[in-house]
């Protein structure tokens, strides 16, 4: 992420999901345009466990939440599979190797709000299997640990644990 990170072009989607344009992250949250973002579930090399982490409280959306989805928006002449590469080798530090396709999971749309600003966001899930080591990038990832599904799942059924909404709408598609 750059230094002014309310500068960086995002591509903007309209609410069917076509790509219509880019604005820069500010006027997209501020004007709660849609936009997409990409993330990756990423589960154990046995399929027993997944990857929950925390985000930093310095974070633009979402600060200090819960997530099961290392991800981020898509940037401007971004695809959401590259964003989701991307997002998963700087927030976890996991590289996805050459040749290897991450299979997309889910795809869903979110219609929220965030500080009291719609947020609206079309979210592309994928999956990778790795059981790691994960480097947490400090900047945004406070902690991380693995879950299994059910643990997961039993936090979840707590609609007061702080977990980021978007993943929460589409987080019953991931676990097994």
């Amino acid at each position: 992420m750059s230094a002014h990170p309310e500068r960086e072009p995002l591509a903007v989607y309209d609410a069917t999901g076509a790509v219509i344009g880019t604005a820069d992250r500010g006027t997209v949250y501020r004007e709660g345009l849609w936009h997409a973002s990409a993330g990756v579930l990423v589960r154990s090399l046995d399929g027993t466990r997944v990857h929950v982490h925390r985000r930093t409280d310095t974070k633009l959306v979402f600060a200090g939440l819960h997530d099961c989805v290392a991800g981020g928006v898509v940037g401007a002449g971004e695809t959401p599979a590259a964003t989701a590469r991307r997002e998963l080798g700087e927030e976890l530090g996991l590289t996805v190797p050459d040749g290897t396709t991450l299979p997309l999971r889910a795809r869903t749309s979110w219609d929220g709000a965030w500080a009291g600003r719609p947020l609206r966001c079309h979210l592309f899930v994928y999956e990778f299997r790795s059981d790691g080591p994960v480097h947490l990038q400090p900047g945004e990832i406070a902690d991380g640990w693995w879950w299994t599904d059910a643990r997961l799942r039993a936090r979840l059924a707590d609609p007061a644990w702080p977990f980021v909404p978007d993943t929460r709408a589409v987080v019953d598609r991931l676990l097994r």
